[in-house]
């Protein structure tokens, strides 16, 4: 059975997982599973190995887990209001003038960095609404 207690911590280990998912995918840095598999696909001496093959279906999992999960409890409207309100959160960086848009890769940093921000927050979310509300997202019940 889940554990009823949720803290900042448990969002922070959401958070952390997300990222190393969002960031092992893709990075600005050239460091990242899409630029490892771009590398062997245009290489054809290196081909698609064991190792590029492993590593896309950990990924897929991983993508598969948090897009569920994340669809399950935000749901489609729920999905839209969390990118609008981190969208809203780059533009107003912008207008501050904290961020430029000159800057792609700090940019695409940040992007990432929200789009995990959403996805732990869809992994969050059922446990974070039974805290605020006492009402409590059930999927399956175990008997």
């Amino acid at each position: 059975m889940a554990d009823k207690n949720f803290s900042g911590q448990n969002f922070i280990i959401r958070l952390v997982f997300a990222l190393a998912l969002v960031f092992l995918t893709y990075n600005p840095s050239g460091y990242s599973f899409y630029h490892w598999a771009k590398e062997a696909l245009v290489n054809d001496t290196i081909g698609i190995t064991p190792p590029l093959a492993m590593s896309a279906i950990v990924l897929l999992i991983g993508w598969t887990i948090y897009i569920r999960a994340t669809l399950r409890s935000l749901g489609a409207f729920g999905l839209a209001l969390a990118f609008t309100f981190f969208g809203i959160i780059i533009w107003w960086l912008i207008d501050i003038g904290w961020l430029g848009l000159d800057n792609v890769s700090v940019f695409s940093y940040i992007a990432l960095f929200l789009l995990s921000a959403v996805l732990a927050t869809g992994m969050s979310w059922s446990h974070i609404r039974r805290r605020i509300s006492g009402q409590a997202d059930v999927d399956e019940v175990d008997e």
